[in-house]
């Protein structure tokens, strides 16, 4: 996958509102926003990763759905993680217990959760040490395990 960062401010300041009405006015656009509040773009995937993505889902999900721990998330879902930062990994998991304590209002829009488990796909245009930092960037945020 492609990504592209946009330095925004100055002159502009991406709010945590205004990140959510864009990500709402462009549903077929794929947007993360770092703690620095630069707008990361994403281009869609190629058939093999969707294929790749849909497969892995399959599996967590069923894991999930078999042991009823917690909550599974997909690539089109966003968190607002502690350091400031929006992102979107391509599968998440959440402890029940942890996702129980979410308001009605923070489960609607993007949660203010960092995940206890997320999943990032490399794709072929991945360079292992992009890859590598945003792992590191998840951990720093409270994530637990990565992979």
């Amino acid at each position: 996958m492609v990504a592209v960062t946009v330095k925004l401010s100055p002159p502009f300041e991406l709010t945590d509102e205004a990140f959510y009405q864009l990500c709402r006015n462009n549903p077929d656009g794929k947007f993360e926003r770092t703690s620095n509040g630069e707008l990361v773009v994403m281009s869609p995937v190629g058939g093999e990763e969707g294929k790749r993505e849909a497969d892995l889902i399959i599996d967590f999900g069923l894991w999930n759905r078999q042991n009823s721990l917690g909550v599974v998330f997909s690539s089109s879902s966003g968190f607002k993680l502690p350091n400031g930062a929006d992102c979107s990994p391509d599968a998440a998991w959440v402890k029940q217990a942890r996702w129980d304590a979410l308001t009605s209002e923070q489960k609607r829009r993007f949660p203010p959760i960092a995940p206890d488990f997320v999943i990032e796909l490399r794709s072929e245009s991945d360079e292992l040490e992009v890859i590598r930092a945003k792992m590191r960037k998840y951990i720093d945020s409270g994530v637990l395990l990565v992979g």
